[in-house]
This record gives C-alpha cells, sequence and structure tokens, in this order.
C-alpha cells in the first residue's frame, strides 16, 4: 500500500481510473489540475493552473491517455512522481520501472521486463518476459505483448492486440485495435490488421482516441 498525498494531472475519462486506482492504493488525491475544466472531480477540486509551490510535499502522477499531450504536461510539472499501480495488478519483483506509471486492474508484468517513466499499462493488459516499454508509451486495455517485445516512445497500441516474440514497435507509432504483430513495425506509422500493415506515416506525436 502507498501512502501520502498526490496530486492528479488531467481530469478527462482516464483521470476517473487513475484516481479510483490511486485510492485503492492508499494515496490520498489533495487537488487536481486540468486547465479546460473546473469545479471537482470526486469531490476533490479541480484548479485550472498548476502551480510548483502548491502541495510542497505531494507527489503527481499525470492522468492522461493521449501519449503526447502527457509527455508535454509531464516535462513542465515539478512535483515528484508516484507510480500508481491497482492491487490487482501482478507485477515481477524481477523488473525495472521508472517514474509516473500508471498499472490497472489485472494487467501483468513478467520477470526481466524494463517499463519506462509515464506509461500506462492499461486493464487486464499482459506483458510477458523480457520486454521492452519505453516512456509515454500506452498499452490499451487487453494488449498482449510475448517475450522480448519492444515498443518505442510514445506508441499506442490499441485494445486487444497481440504482438509475436521478439518483435518491435517504433516510437511513437500506432497500432489499431484488434492488430496482430507478427512483423516489426517503424517509427511514426500508424499499422492495423491481421497481420499488421503499415498505412500510413504520421508526424511524431499524433493525438489519438485512447
Amino acid at each position: 500500500m502507498a501512502t501520502g498525498n498526490i496530486i492528479v494531472q488531467g481530469a478527462g475519462g482516464h483521470a476517473h481510473v487513475v484516481m479510483d486506482c490511486a485510492v485503492v492504493q492508499g494515496y490520498t488525491v489533495v487537488c487536481v489540475y486540468d486547465p479546460k475544466c473546473n469545479g471537482s472531480l470526486y469531490g476533490v477540486p479541480i484548479r485550472q493552473e498548476y502551480n510548483i509551490n502548491d502541495f510542497p510535499n505531494s507527489k503527481m502522477v499525470v492522468a492522461i491517455g493521449d501519449n503526447a499531450t502527457r509527455k508535454n504536461v509531464s516535462e513542465r510539472a515539478r512535483h515528484p512522481f508516484a507510480n500508481v499501480v491497482h492491487p490487482s495488478a501482478v507485477l515481477s519483483s524481477h523488473i525495472t520501472v521508472g517514474e509516473g506509471n500508471v498499472v490497472l486492474q489485472g494487467a501483468i508484468v513478467q520477470a526481466e521486463s524494463k517499463m519506462g517513466s509515464h506509461i500506462i499499462i492499461n486493464t487486464g493488459a499482459q506483458v510477458d518476459h523480457d520486454c521492452v516499454v519505453e516512456d509515454f508509451a500506452h498499452l490499451a486495455p487487453g494488449v498482449i505483448l510475448c517475450g522480448n517485445v519492444y515498443i518505442g516512445e510514445g506508441a499506442f497500441i490499441g485494445a486487444g492486440t497481440t504482438i509475436i516474440p521478439g518483435k518491435k514497435v517504433g516510437a511513437w507509432s500506432i497500432v489499431g485495435a484488434g492488430s496482430v504483430v507478427i512483423d516489426n513495425i517503424p517509427d511514426n506509422v500508424v499499422a492495423v490488421g491481421n497481420p499488421a500493415r503499415v498505412i500510413k506515416y504520421v508526424s511524431s506525436g499524433l493525438k489519438f482516441q485512447a
């Protein structure tokens, strides 16, 4: 169980899930920051402007599903980052983990895997042995990474996608929901299907619907 106060950046749908997870983990959510919202979220006040002097003893998590936006917000933040991990998730004791990550209900991360910072391992996603998931990547619900898979920075892997052992998805690429990846996927592309095929090239940091 975690203890202490935590700040949540973002008040959208993903933030709802992250707040639930943080509370179950043992954190007290003291504030939500979101420039597009006001009022409160689950009884916690929303502030539109982030102030580095607010809540000096708190940690922070950036609860924004879009990878490029999450990177932008996290790079401007000055609070220390917390990993929010739901108690039902199963993480091997033999993994490397960065900071600011979110691991949701039922997710599994197996031995010798390396998780970067500010990544999302969403509901029920499975990361098998010796995988690498780089910073700001997002594994949507039900994703399966078989052993020795590499996920590049900012990549988005859509719900229910399976990636066979030893394959690579490049930085800031998007793999559509339900795809089966049997070949390497280069940087900055959209790939879909079974087997997954590149359908277009995109700019680094393209926004997507999480």
